[in-house]
């Protein structure tokens, strides 16, 4: 595996901050923009849009925390992998980078550590990026009109239940039965490198005990956020651009920009003709609408 040449230009480094310690590459020249990465994938999945963006941004690839190099939370807790607390993280990460304000692009959980920072350091994030999610309270809120048996397997549903269950559950054949993620409506063909890069992080426990951290935050400490963030009238005060799989499951379940309307005042979105993983399937359409939104 050859993970270095994915990202041609990048260096790769690790920070320690006040809770855990970030692994992330860095590379390009111009105004900053951190790409998070989402469930069960790395900071890998970025490589066919990170090198081209950094053409012209400054581009920060991090890990999430407890995700693929990036160590767990020092302090073990179901609100350790809130959003608010990931979101933290990568605040210091960007200041300890000197970038006082920046861009965010978010994928899957990643997105929604994103729209969370967003929300909490409005002063800090110049644009926001969501890629294939709605906020988490509206999820859970579909989730409850569903009968018990669809969501039964749901992998929402799955890895927020108590440990040890989920965690022994995400094997590569439950996530990547035949090399594509299980969670995709269609087989992906994932290049080879980033698939080994997932698979090489799923071989750690504490890897897979964050990945069911982050999903029980999800189910508790976010969706409580959201909802109180909702009650107060709390948005978004940054532009935000929503781009979604239309090809995917978000679209049979919500009208996304119907639903992000309540969030962000400023927003702009359309579907792209892909499914769920945005950065590997349709690589040049999301550079396309990246910069274009990024650059106005």
């Amino acid at each position: 595996m050859n993970r270095q040449s994915m990202f041609t230009g990048f260096d790769l480094k690790t920070t320690d901050l006040t809770e855990t310690s970030v692994q992330y590459r860095v590379g390009g020249d111009g105004p900053p923009v951190l790409l998070l990465h989402g469930f069960p994938q790395t900071h890998a999945c970025w490589h066919q849009v990170a090198p081209e963006l950094s053409k012209t941004h400054t581009v920060v690839v991090p890990d999430l925390r407890g995700y693929g190099g990036s160590s767990p939370a020092r302090q073990d807790s179901v609100a350790a992998y809130g959003k608010r607390a990931m979101a933290k993280d990568q605040l210091e990460l960007m200041e300890a980078l000197g970038h006082d304000r920046f861009s965010v692009v978010g994928h899957d959980r990643g997105g929604r550590v994103g729209y969370r920072l967003a929300l909490d350091h409005p002063e800090r994030v110049d644009k926001l990026v969501a890629l294939d999610i709605v906020p988490t309270a509206d999820m859970w809120a579909a989730a409850a009109g569903e009968p018990e048996e669809k969501l039964e397997d749901w992998h929402w549903n799955v890895l927020s239940r108590p440990e040890p269950e989920p965690e022994n559950r995400l094997t590569p054949d439950y996530l990547f039965p035949d090399g594509s993620p299980s969670i995709s409506p269609h087989e992906i063909a994932l290049d080879p490198d980033a698939l080994a890069d997932y698979l090489s992080a799923l071989d750690r426990p504490s890897v897979r005990h964050a990945m069911c951290q982050d999903y029980r935050a999800g189910a508790t400490v976010d969706r409580e956020l959201d909802e109180q963030d909702l009650a107060a009238g709390r948005t978004i005060e940054c532009p935000v651009l929503v781009l979604w799989g239309s090809a995917g499951d978000l679209p049979q379940w919500f009208d996304p920009m119907q639903t992000w309307s309540r969030w962000a005042p400023n927003l702009q979105g359309e579907g792209l003709g892909c499914g769920h993983f945005i950065p590997e399937e349709s690589p040049k359409t999301l550079l396309d609408r990246l910069t274009t939104f990024l650059d106005a």
